[in-house]
């Protein structure tokens, strides 16, 4: 096949797919609704070749997604019936165990045709803000998540099937919102399916056919490539997970076993599915577990079907991670976000330079706000939150970040519009990040009111929270101290961060994230680091002298290079 494509047209063809799904990408932040989608950018545009293998994604893709897609595309393209489909066809579903792992992400899905045969496949999937259910963690069951769509035609021949739209507008709260963000899916589908068109057209090619051959082989040699680089053998770690008040603790069992070119998976041991929405579907856990071993081993490479080629995976069905129908699974991010991290944390002695410290982002922080306001109107919004990020062998963590699961900060504007709600600060927590020679990332504060004037929204104000952290901080590696741990207040008093809260007129609610874990031994950070830190109030003067062995001078900010020396001779001496 390496005929067929020079290296210099090969590139030019591989740079063009990525610009045809990025124009696709931005037609959904252009035409949706949502500011879930517009502004924080949780939504995974791909196309496929005809049997389903994922040939490019967009470049901001969130993990989850687009992991458990290149999966899901495969197996739903093996369901339809052969013929029957055609040109202008779109297929809509949300069925958690076929893709993406909860109801809330309804993928859109069509046909691609060139001069009368099928291509390939081009799909989204959007995290919608809303899908009707009871919008909370502690949910018993997949029925009461939300709407289940299964596997149906949304439009045939380019026509509306608006029994479809009709239902699904009958089920959620905001449709409007929701109707609306599908037909930008469907707007996104049809870019791609042009845009492909215009180049098989330009280049002469017939179909996609030879070109997915060259580029997912060739992705697949560089990913065996950097694996044979590892030695072989059996990594493992233990990961344990909070669960709500009130439940034991979650284990995830990880056993990575790498053997030449190829790397298995399995995740045996791991705790039984739970009576709560945090279970995870084998496609979101493979794709969490992906997310790790791409970024560890070739990052840089195209993320299409050959890189998970190498990569085989095993879940114990009716486990946490492998859950089974009709398993709750609207919080799956609160357990399948940690499959990264005990990845990173079982690989750490064969790859210290390529994994990272425990992250205050992992999970994400989804906060699902919904009521009336006081004209009775209902509103509906959605922000996800992260934390510090953990720290690397070469660099301290970002500040604030949504990993692994990739995703923006919705601003405080757009929040305030979207909603009747008042943000009163936003601002880095000091010392939240773990202490190391590189230090782990900040945590932040976010407080926001509920208004209690003539425009206050009508009681109750609801707060579906989906988090963690709260009792177990994100781990340091290699000596680093762990970040802090979040906090959810009301009014100045502990919350419950799990499930459903109820707010009133006059409230004041705090979210505090979790800094990130450090990296290395914290007395061995460099003393000019400490004292840039003190001075931009990411570290106290009190802090720097008891977890760097740095002593600041309170009133100029600069260290004493004498006194820290003796101080830090001091600490590791009481080791």
């Amino acid at each position: 096949m390496g005929d067929l494509f020079d290296p210099i047209t090969l590139e030019i063809l591989w740079r063009r797919l990525i610009s045809i799904v990025d124009e696709a990408d931005t037609t959904v932040a252009r035409t949706a609704f949502s500011s879930l989608l517009r502004d924080a950018h949780d939504y995974t545009c791909m196309f496929t070749d005809r049997h389903g293998r994922e040939l490019a994604q967009g470049s901001f893709a969130t993990p989850g997604q687009s992991g458990a897609m290149a999966l899901g595309i495969k197996n739903l393209v093996r369901k339809l019936p052969e013929g029957g489909f055609g040109p202008g066809d779109v297929y809509i579903t949300n069925d958690p165990w076929a893709l993406a792992g909860h109801l809330n992400d309804i993928c859109v899905m069509s046909p691609i045709f060139y001069r009368g045969d099928l291509a390939g496949w081009t799909a989204c999937v959007f995290h919608h803000s809303d899908i009707g259910g009871r919008v909370s963690s502690d949910n018993h069951d997949v029925f009461e998540d939300g709407l289940f769509i299964p596997l149906v035609k949304l439009e045939e021949a380019g026509k509306l099937n608006p029994a479809v739209m009709e239902m699904i507008q009958w089920n959620v709260r905001t449709p409007e919102e929701v109707t609306g963000d599908i037909r930008s899916q469907i707007a996104a589908n049809h870019v791609c399916t042009e845009k492909i068109c215009q180049m098989l057209d330009e280049y002469g090619l017939e179909g996609l056919d030879d070109l997915a051959d060259e580029i997912i082989g060739r992705t697949e040699r560089s990913m065996r490539s950097a694996i044979r680089k590892v030695p072989d053998g059996l990594y493992s770690a233990k990961g344990i997970v909070e669960q709500m008040e009130g439940k034991g603790d979650l284990i995830i069992n990880v056993a990575v076993r790498v053997q030449g070119d190829g790397i298995s998976v399995d995740l045996e041991g791991s705790s039984p599915q739970v009576d709560w929405g945090g279970n995870v579907v084998y496609n979101f856990t493979y794709a969490y577990v992906f997310m790790a071993m791409k970024s560890m081993f070739d990052p840089d490479i195209p993320n299409n079907d050959g890189c998970a080629e190498p990569i085989a995976m095993t879940a114990p069905e009716g486990s946490v991670v492998n859950c089974r129908f009709p398993a709750a699974v609207a919080a799956r991010m609160q357990i399948g976000h940690f499959l990264t991290e005990i990845i990173y944390r079982a690989m750490a002695e064969a790859l210290p330079d390529r994994v990272i410290a425990g992250s205050g982002g992992t999970p994400a922080t989804m906060n699902v706000f919904y009521g009336k306001r006081h004209d009775s109107t209902p509103w509906h919004a959605v922000i996800i939150r992260g934390g510090g990020m953990g720290a690397s062998a070469n660099n301290d963590g970002y500040y604030h970040y949504i990993f692994p699961a990739n995703g923006a900060n919705t601003p405080v504007e757009i929040f305030e519009s979207d909603t009747p709600l008042l943000v009163e600060r936003r601002e880095l927590l000091t010392d939240s990040g773990g202490p190391g020679k590189q230090m782990g990332g900040l945590g932040r504060r976010v407080v926001f009111k509920v208004p209690d004037d003539e425009y206050a929204p009508i009681p109750p104000v609801n707060l579906g929270i989906q988090s963690g952290r709260f009792r177990y901080p994100p781990e340091g590696l290699f000596g680093g101290k762990d970040g802090a741990r979040a906090r959810f207040l009301i009014n100045d008093r502990d919350g419950n961060p799990y499930g459903l809260t109820q707010f009133g007129p006059g409230d004041v609610v705090t979210m505090d994230s979790a800094g990130g874990g450090g990296y290395g031994d914290p007395l061995e950070r460099d003393i000019a680091l400490v004292q840039r830190d003190v001075a931009d109030g990411y570290v106290s003067v009190e802090r720097a002298g008891s977890d760097y062995g740095v002593v600041i001078d309170p009133a100029t900010l600069k260290a004493d290079e004498k006194g820290s020396a003796e101080l830090r001779a001091g600490l590791k001496g009481g080791k």
